[in-house]
């Protein structure tokens, strides 16, 4: 039966080559000038983002979410958090990075599914789902649903399409 595995991934050299881009974009801009404004990585798993004002910020992490959509990288992989203070006049924002299913989105995916009505299975496998069904069509618009689905809120991708 053909399948396929559901996974949600991030591709970290496109998400710092966005960093970068956008660093140097607020480098150049006008209305940041002078301003101590910037990006830092930290272990794959959180981008700190720091500025002076909530302005400053908010206007950052939209030419950070620009550079991420030049590249190709799904809105829903990140998750900006609340903006506090950091000390010496500055505001800092964590927006951490989201890779792989947990169980709770996981069993939430599956409900999805089973309520769909599509003549497809779900079975979870660690941090992916795979989904099989007797048509190749089946499983495109169960990929499809799930996709544009409101509940499902991480970035969602097809691997290991097996067709028999």
């Amino acid at each position: 039966m053909p399948s396929f595995d559901l996974v949600s991934k991030t591709d970290m050299m496109e998400m710092k080559n966005a960093l970068q881009m956008a660093q140097k974009e607020v480098g150049s801009r006008y209305d940041f000038k002078g301003a101590d404004v910037g990006f830092e990585l930290k272990e794959d798993k959180a981008i700190e983002l720091r500025a002076p004002d909530e302005y400053k910020i908010k206007a950052a992490l939209d030419i950070f979410r620009n550079q991420m959509v030049k590249r190709n990288i799904g809105q829903r992989c990140i998750d900006p958090q609340k903006i506090e203070p950091s000390g010496n006049r500055m505001l800092k924002q964590i927006i951490n990075i989201k890779n792989g299913i947990d169980k709770e989105k996981a069993k939430t995916i599956n409900k999805i599914i089973k309520d769909s009505g599509l003549k497809v299975q779900s079975s979870i496998l660690d941090d992916k789902i795979r989904i099989t069904g007797k048509k190749i069509d089946d499983l495109q618009e169960a990929f499809h649903m799930l996709r544009t689905n409101k509940d499902v809120d991480i970035e969602l991708q097809m691997e290991n399409m097996k067709r028999d």
